[in-house]
């Protein structure tokens, strides 16, 4: 079986890309005593620096035009000595020539030379046992080239620039929103499960929470729902539960995304339930741009009331407000569709099984895409999927919604089994953790009554063709009992 060759690399974002970080009216700029504040650190040694500052090579150009007028190579006058000038700071022998060379050009510097020296730094401070001292007079000035032109770096370079590195020496209560909003986005962005800066995101919201609105929140919480992250900071939750009592009429779809992080970790305040499931609240959002997105955010909290929260007794999304969660493969997936292990899956699956025995892509109610489902009979055997109703009941009680189950509901003798694909990017980055959104799926499909047999990328990369693939499908069918007759293969 061919083997995936990775993800696709991340491209380089363009430069107006991830601009809108401010709600309407607001406008911000980069803060000059919040870029690396590690520079400034008199307490930094140089083996902390050195390991801190190791950031991925920055090609020049690849930026698009900037507020410096940077011109593609062969572009205009300046093309040669703007290389020229990358090339010295990359082969600079000491900080102090590092410095010189940004310094004595200011004419020549483009923002995305602020990353190359950033790296050149990490790399002189690593280069030898003993690293050689670093004047902090000369980490200060160049902390200040930095801080006196970040306000004309696009998305990429400040990303660069903030790549795991400013907060770990910063007090997070003196960074500006903006710079936490790029961090926040930055780690939701790559799937960067950093415990360190997510606490610092958490610490922050607290301790600025009288100076933050919904918009900028939603911002701020994104990475723990994707991130599958539950901080340790305590007053987390108070501190959101506040915000979304005072702020949640003036950002409808702010004050969702909020639930809908929230929702991920597993922890919905009831009285924004109450207030979202308002017919006020409803009836406002009604007609709104962003009405069937709401809705479909709407739809999936009170599945996950119905399903999560036995203990709610509020107000509940109307049978005709509710739409499909998700009535198609997540947008990840469509994105990564040649890299993912689903089409020859679904080979070993036709040459296996037979292809009326399974179902692929299917959506079940109330909205949620499954990779494969397979309908199996109570002594185990493997049933044509046209002669069975796929679908589990949804809301799985045949009682009221709110009331007590009287009696047991009677059960569907058949079982529904789902293989559910686990591919690379459905985990966080480096990590076995799975993202928000999927564990979510999982997770409700399992409390919706459908079996789940996952198939991790680590063994699917494993096998070698097609042959391969169909004895590992049938080990894994075989463990949970089910069989198949001869026409299967």
């Amino acid at each position: 079986m061919r083997r995936p060759r990775g993800e696709p690399g991340p491209r380089a974002p363009r430069p107006t890309e991830g601009a809108t970080c401010a709600g309407p009216g607001e406008s911000w700029s980069p803060s000059p005593n919040s870029m690396l504040r590690v520079l400034l650190s008199a307490q930094a040694s140089a083996a902390r620096l050195s390991g801190l500052l190791l950031l991925p090579p920055v090609q020049p150009f690849c930026l698009g035009p900037s507020k410096w007028g940077d011109r593609p190579p062969g572009g205009g006058p300046h093309a040669g000595p703007v290389q020229g000038l990358q090339r010295l700071l990359e082969q600079a022998r000491s900080p102090g020539e590092l410095l010189r060379w940004l310094g004595q050009n200011p004419t020549k510097v483009r923002a995305h030379h602020y990353p190359v020296a950033l790296r050149r730094l990490g790399q002189l401070l690593g280069s030898q046992p003993q690293p050689p001292p670093v004047e902090q007079a000369t980490l200060q000035d160049l902390s200040q080239l930095i801080i006196r032109n970040c306000p004309s770096f696009d998305i990429h370079t400040i990303h660069v620039c903030l790549h795991l590195a400013v907060l770990l020496e910063a007090r997070p209560e003196e960074l500006t929103p903006h710079v936490m909003v790029l961090l926040a986005q930055h780690l939701a962005r790559h799937r960067l499960r950093e415990p360190q800066l997510l606490e610092a995101i958490a610490y922050f919201l607290v301790v600025q929470e009288a100076q933050l609105n919904s918009k900028v929140v939603q911002k701020l919480v994104l990475p723990f729902g994707r991130l599958n992250y539950f901080p340790l900071e305590q007053q987390f939750m108070p501190c959101l539960e506040r915000i979304l009592a005072r702020e949640a009429g003036a950002a409808p779809l702010a004050t969702v995304n909020i639930l809908m992080s929230l929702c991920q970790l597993r922890c919905l305040p009831f009285p924004a339930l109450h207030f979202v499931f308002s017919p006020g609240f409803i009836n406002h959002i009604s007609g709104t741009p962003h009405a069937l997105i709401v809705r479909r955010y709407l739809s999936l909290l009170d599945t996950a009331v119905e399903l999560e929260l036995p203990g709610y007794r509020g107000p509940r999304l109307p049978r005709k407000q509710q739409v499909p969660i998700f009535p198609q493969p997540l947008i990840t997936d469509r994105a990564r569709s040649k890299y993912s292990h689903k089409d020859i899956v679904a080979e070993g699956l036709r040459q296996l099984l037979g292809e009326e025995k399974y179902r692929q892509d299917l959506t079940v109610p109330p909205g949620y895409c499954t990779d494969f489902l397979l309908c199996v009979s109570s002594s185990g055997a493997v049933l044509p999927v046209r002669t069975q109703d796929p679908f589990l009941p949804y809301p799985p009680r045949s009682y009221p919604r709110g009331q007590a189950a009287s009696q047991p509901t009677t059960r569907d003798p058949a079982q529904r089994v789902v293989l559910m694909l686990r591919e690379r990017w459905h985990f966080c980055r480096d990590g076995r953790v799975l993202l928000g959104s999927r564990a979510l799926r999982e997770r409700h499909l399992g409390l919706l009554g459908y079996q789940l047999l996952p198939l991790p990328f680590e063994e699917l990369e494993s096998q070698r063709g097609l042959p391969q693939l169909k004895s590992y499908l049938r080990q894994k069918l075989q463990a949970l009992g089910l069989r198949w007759g001869p026409e299967g293969g």
